[in-house]
């Protein structure tokens, strides 16, 4: 469990260090992200951002694992 953790907590802090970089990639913008914008309303549902994601975390839990 604490191996876990700490794994989880760096790549909470790798993330936060890297948000910089990332935001220049337009994740949250790809075509397929649903976005519905009304007076009061905005609904957001990144679709294709999460397919992405979790594509290339498969790819690298995938070669971590071989």
């Amino acid at each position: 469990m604490s191996k876990t953790l700490i794994v989880l907590g760096v790549v909470l802090v790798l993330a936060g260090v890297l948000w910089p970089f990332l935001a220049r990639l337009h994740l949250g913008r790809l075509p397929g992200d649903i976005v519905i914008q009304r007076q009061n309303f905005t609904f957001y549902a990144p679709v294709a951002t999460c397919v992405v994601v979790s594509v290339v975390l498969s790819l690298i839990v995938w070669l971590v694992r071989r």
